[in-house]
């Protein structure tokens, strides 16, 4: 990292705001935008010209395994596979081991993170106790913690009268519940989208109706409650046309789609490769085309990672046997701007103006690049193309689903705090 009294000037790059872009010199000391301008100097000098200068990205949907699960992955080692992939903030899913569904582990995970110190590190609370949908967290003590944003994702609340009591409290608390939209009676040994592919290959499908079910349910109790809810890792065309009916009529829920689910199909899986098991599973070009559609016209609201790393032995199981999940931190951005066309102002809406307000952090994450800001800032491009090696990514684990592949658009350049924490792509001790 660059120490905190040295000066940092970008030079040249594209300023991205939601009401501007213009290129300047952008100059950062004592942890916040000092200067934007011509000519500046600094003690550090960051040629950025071609490159887009943004406030840094934020996911909402990041496990770091941190406590519990340390073997797939830490607070740290996921931290710094989240700055190089340009994103100074990261909501912790709470399936961790203890569950984040109590002050002492959500605790913990904030601590660590703030020890690391390489980006922020927001913790989730569980919708209920060890996320198992029947009896609820202690919402207000949790609060207190500072915790905003509540899931039991991994498994959604099929209980639809503990899901509205949970909404009731999150009205009264002004909190969000997030929902991992999987109607479980549906999706009993299912490994794969239950479509063409999974017939030939003879293996239990995953219908899209056990997702839209429970968009469709949801709906209704916000419907009823009035309470805020958002929709994660959405993967079907149905499940589009029902939040954008929503989102029409007024009713406060947003969503968010996975880089994974708007670039791969199901018929990745037809060689039996467990790498491409996901939860929900990868789905049809209609449906990424729906997915396509709904970040262009609003229906979604941010694209998040759903980074979930495997330690490398479960994921060498057979394809019934091995876990759900893939990496997406470090290579999300090059995943998006490859499969999907998008502005420069689209893509740090999708990726931090949105997030940082969905997980109630915009007061100091995804804010404008002008001065007296704080300094929480990613250098990108949209043209540098790399191939990704899963050998060469920061995560404990190697289950990217991109390994070999060409992406377009890198990260250069992430600053957190007003520190330097990656630099020309390379994460800095």
């Amino acid at each position: 990292m660059s120490p905190n009294n040295q000066s940092i000037v970008i030079r040249g790059a594209t300023v991205v705001n939601p009401d501007s872009m213009f290129v300047a010199d952008v100059r950062i000391a004592n942890g916040v935008i000092e200067a934007i301008g011509e000519s500046l100097a600094g003690d550090v000098v960051l040629e950025a010209a071609g490159c887009f200068i943004s406030s840094g990205f934020v996911d909402l949907h990041t496990h770091l395994r941190e406590p519990g699960k340390e073997e797939a992955e830490t607070i740290e080692s996921g931290s710094r596979a989240a700055v190089l992939g340009g994103f100074t903030a990261v909501v912790a899913m709470p399936n961790t081991d203890p569950a984040q569904d109590n002050v002492k582990t959500v605790q913990f995970v904030r601590e660590r993170g703030l020890a690391v110190g390489l980006c922020e590190v927001i913790p989730s609370g569980c919708i209920t106790v060890g996320r198992l949908g029947t009896k609820l967290v202690p919402y207000e003590q949790l609060a207190q913690e500072g915790v905003t944003l509540f899931t039991d994702d991994g498994t959604g609340v099929q209980d639809a009268l503990v899901m509205q009591r949970a909404l009731m409290v999150a009205k009264r608390l002004n909190l969000t519940l997030a929902q991992h939209c999987e109607v479980a009676s549906m999706t009993v040994g299912a490994v794969m989208h239950d479509g063409a592919c999974c017939s030939t290959m003879g293996v239990p499908g995953w219908p899209s109706a056990a997702e839209e079910e429970m968009v469709r349910r949801d709906i209704q109790l916000v419907r009823i409650t009035g309470a805020r809810e958002h929709f994660m890792h959405l993967s079907t065309q149905g499940s589009v046309e029902l939040v954008r009916a929503a989102k029409a009529e007024g009713l406060p829920i947003t969503a968010e789609v996975t880089p994974h689910h708007i670039s791969l199909t199901d018929e990745l899986l037809t060689g039996f490769d467990p790498i491409f098991k996901v939860n929900p599973p990868l789905r049809t070009m209609a449906d990424i085309s729906a997915l396509h559609e709904g970040l262009a016209d609003g229906t979604i609201d941010a694209i998040a990672t759903d980074h979930a790393p495997h330690a490398g032995h479960t994921k060498e199981q057979t394809l019934d046997t091995a876990p759900p999940g893939m990496l997406g931190l470090e290579t999300a951005l090059g995943v998006v701007n490859t499969a999907v066309t998008l502005s420069p102002q689209k893509i740090a809406a999708l990726m931090s103006w949105n997030p940082a307000v969905i997980a109630n952090i915009s007061d100091h994450q995804g804010r404008p690049v002008a001065v007296g800001e704080p300094a929480h800032i990613a250098v990108w491009d949209t043209t540098t193309v790399w191939s990704v090696s899963r050998d060469e990514l920061a995560s404990r684990s190697t289950n990217t689903p991109y390994h070999g592949m060409e992406l377009r658009g890198r990260v250069r350049h992430t600053i957190y705090n007003g520190q330097l924490v990656v630099q020309e792509g390379k994460a800095l001790a």
